[in-house]
């Protein structure tokens, strides 16, 4: 995988433990945008671009958030749901749902190291990291990308 671009928007009053928002560029020729840096006990981490977890109405078919007791579309009352009833994760951690992510420990590291640089950068040297982020490749510089940082 050659990330051959990543703008890092930090954001200037962050909101709870969010820091910044990433967009990635894969290749060239892909883009995944709304990838957050995420201040955890543990530091900060890379969260990857997410959706909230659905179930559908058995009357109507209809999306209703996991949480939810009553259909949004009819109103009808909505069974517990599985996710209620789990064990070993948090009701909060089931809530949602990656829409793109790593399948590999190394390529999540690899990315993790790379997009945590260029967020450094970007409060190091502000709006100049955005055409110098690091790759996750190591590889030469194309796009205006950098290995340097």
């Amino acid at each position: 995988m050659n990330l051959t671009e990543i703008r890092v928007r930090a954001l200037q009053a962050p909101r709870d433990n969010l820091r910044a928002f990433v967009t990635l560029t894969l290749d060239g020729t892909f883009v995944v945008r709304d990838v957050r840096i995420i201040e955890g006990p543990q530091g900060l981490f890379v969260a990857m671009p997410s959706r909230r977890a659905t179930g559908r109405c058995a009357a109507c078919a209809g999306h209703n958030h996991l949480r939810a007791r009553y259909c949004n579309d009819c109103g009808a009352r909505l069974p517990s749901t599985p996710m209620e009833e789990a064990e070993g994760v948090s009701p909060e951690a089931r809530l949602h749902t990656d829409i793109v992510h790593p399948i590999s420990r190394e390529g999540r590291e690899q990315l993790e190291a790379a997009v945590l640089a260029a967020y450094a950068a970007e409060l190091d040297g502000g709006a100049e990291s955005e055409r110098r982020s690091p790759r996750c490749d190591g590889a030469n510089p194309g796009r205006g990308a950098s290995a340097e940082g």
